[in-house]
């Protein structure tokens, strides 16, 4: 009886001339450009530039790619050194065999240099792009899937991997797909640091860190099923222990850093928000001479107020003219007064100041000083101590 499976690649190359243009390859590209994309956006909302992460990783991705060939050829060295082996595979990258560990220590380096020639903290960086690089995980697992490789052990699940090829000492038949069982386990780590970045607030690293530590849980297990050959220590594949050991740096970290550093960076690349800070000081500038105009006009009132007073102080104890101007100065006051009060509503003062200036011009000679005074500066309150001293004068000026 024929078993549900998942069919292989009948070849993980398509020849588009003389350029081979393999699925392994792709997928790595495809993983390395959602990484940068995603760390950009988080860059941003965190208060980075846009392009920082594109800069950062022209150095994190060279030397991620050097770092995880090493790791592999180091640890699988019999495939490229041994008898009957060609040692220029080595170079062969684009054939499979690129080691996480090796790729994420290196990469960190080359992101390292380029964090301090933009002088940006190498933890918050990586917080950013920690999601982003697990993404790119799940995706470069795929490649495995174009070289029929990293399979797990036999079964007759539903979602069992066919494997067609016999190179390499390849068995044809019914496998577990721990590429896809990582793939998934990738997508589930990204989002676990997506939620817990927000929910926390995350920082100093803390982000990555934790994408690290899951990683490891999930990379032990999906290890453990895999047949294809590897050094074992203590009856675990060396990969086991590496994942043991990273696992337990990176909670260390997490644990350390949150005492340490808790929160997260206000700042991560300075000099970010130049523009923000030279609107604030345009605004500022803006505040500065709005605060200086109406300075100008309150001492433009205080000087149309001295000038009443000394029209008051000449006029004439005529007992006529006298009786005249009380009814005028009454009037002159009390519209004043309204002239102020409406003024004093206004934020600038400015409707306060034309209602005193029409006054003053109504009558100059009776009580046009006092008006002017009172309406020039209309930001002012009109005090009760001011009616007085126009009623004062009018009743001196009645006696007279």
């Amino acid at each position: 009886m024929e078993i549900a499976y998942i069919p292989s690649p009948s070849h993980g190359v398509l020849h588009l001339g003389p350029i081979p243009l393999r699925g392994y390859a792709f997928c790595i590209i495809i993983g390395v450009f959602v990484a940068v994309w995603l760390g950009n956006k988080r860059w941003i909302a965190r208060g980075g530039r846009a392009g920082t992460v594109a800069d950062i990783a022209v150095w994190a991705v060279p030397f991620g790619l050097v770092g995880g060939r090493l790791y592999h050829v180091i640890t699988d060295y019999e495939l490229y050194f041994s008898e009957g082996r060609d040692w220029v595979d080595a170079f062969k990258v684009w054939q499979g065999g690129l080691g996480i560990w090796g790729a994420i220590a290196l990469g960190a380096v080359g992101a390292w240099i380029g964090c301090r020639r933009r002088g940006i903290p190498l933890p918050a960086w990586a917080d950013a792009l920690a999601p982003g690089i697990v993404f790119a995980q799940a995706i470069g697992r795929w490649g495995n899937w174009f070289n029929q490789e990293l399979y797990g052990k036999a079964t007759d699940v539903p979602w069992a991997l066919h494997i067609t090829s016999a190179t390499d000492g390849r068995v044809p038949g019914y496998y577990h797909p721990t590429f896809l069982y990582e793939s998934l386990w990738c997508v589930g780590v990204g989002f676990l640091v997506i939620w817990a970045d927000r929910r926390f607030t995350l920082g100093h690293g803390r982000a990555f860190a934790l994408y690290v530590a899951a990683y490891c849980v999930g990379r032990g297990w999906i290890e453990y099923m895999r047949v294809d050959d590897a050094h074992h220590f203590l009856g675990l594949r060396l990969n086991d222990w590496t994942a043991m050991v990273v696992f337990v740096l990176a909670v260390t970290y997490i644990v350390v850093s949150a005492r340490l550093r808790p929160g997260r960076e206000e700042i991560v690349e300075p000099g970010a928000d130049a523009s923000g800070e030279d609107e604030d000081d345009g605004e500022a500038g803006s505040g500065a001479s709005v605060g200086l105009d109406k300075n100008s006009d309150k001492k433009s009132g205080e000087q149309a107020g001295t000038k009443g007073e000394k029209t008051k102080a000449e006029k004439k104890p005529d007992g006529e003219s006298g009786g005249k101007n009380v009814v005028d100065e009454k009037a002159a006051g009390e519209s004043g007064e309204k002239a102020g009060a409406s003024g004093g509503e206004k934020a600038d003062g400015t409707e306060g100041k034309a209602a005193g200036k029409a006054v003053g011009d109504a009558d100059a000679e009776s009580g046009a000083g006092a008006a002017s005074g009172v309406a020039a500066d209309a930001g002012a309150e009109v005090s009760a101590d001011s009616a007085g001293a126009v009623k004062s004068e009018a009743e001196s000026a009645k006696k007279g």
